[in-house]
């Protein structure tokens, strides 16, 4: 009896991890599938049969696992704002800012970051985009990216501010805004996209940029000293 009890413990154990790799597999499938889909006949042409057919399940398997095509949209960018690291970008960000102490270095990284991540997820950003002139669900999903975004510049501009490294006369807001500019789908899709800049001429360029706008000024022995009062 024990050892029946055991069998049965034995091929739930194994069911239990079919089911997830099975269903691994399937939204990988569906993301696939939607990511083409997508980009070939726009968001409002894609549909949820065609996406499903072409990942081969139901469509009652794409509604239960995203619950509907901007669910899809949303898991698409959440995929791609990870970046092509193992590790999601926004966790090798928060472990950099920890282990460098110069904030020059920091800089640099986060232009490197920026980049890789700009270069996988704009091209659902444009989708969002463009979906969301006609379509309120779209709209609601972008404005809730963007707040997302926002927030995570106003936590890299109160580190900055934090650790001492804005320069004077730079507040948290507009530190802020600056990153969340240097960030945006429009900086990418204006230099990359449309004026044909290389990814590492562009991560050279938001790196300058952040480092001008948000750092105090570096002379031969370091960051200017701010002329007494």
């Amino acid at each position: 009896m024990e050892r029946n009890l055991e069998n049965v413990k034995s091929k739930r154990r194994y069911n239990s991890t079919g089911r997830l790799e099975q269903a691994r597999q399937n939204r990988d499938a569906i993301l696939r599938a939607a990511e083409r889909q997508l980009g070939e006949r726009g968001y409002a042409s894609a549909t949820v049969a065609a996406i499903a057919a072409e990942a081969g399940v139901s469509v009652e398997t794409v509604y239960k696992a995203f619950g509907g095509k901007a669910g899809v949209v949303r898991a698409l960018y959440e995929r791609d704002l990870a970046g092509a690291g193992s590790v999601p970008a926004y966790e090798r960000s928060d472990a950099m800012r920890e282990r460098e102490s110069h904030p020059r270095t920091v800089m640099r990284e986060w232009g490197f970051l920026t980049a890789e991540v700009a270069s996988l997820v704009t091209p659902i950003r444009l989708l969002m985009r463009a979906a969301a002139v006609t379509d309120q669900e779209m709209a609601s999903l972008l404005a809730d990216i963007e707040d997302e975004r926002l927030k995570r510049m106003r936590h890299h501009a109160r580190y900055l501010k934090d650790r001492g490294y804005l320069r004077e006369g730079v507040s948290v807001g507009e530190a802020t805004d600056i990153l969340w500019v240097c960030s945006s789908a429009e900086l990418y899709e204006l230099l990359v996209l449309k004026r044909g800049w290389s990814l590492p001429r562009f991560a050279q360029y938001v790196t300058h940029y952040m480092t001008a706008s948000l750092l105090p000024e570096m002379t031969q022995e370091g960051p200017a000293e701010t002329a007494p009062a």
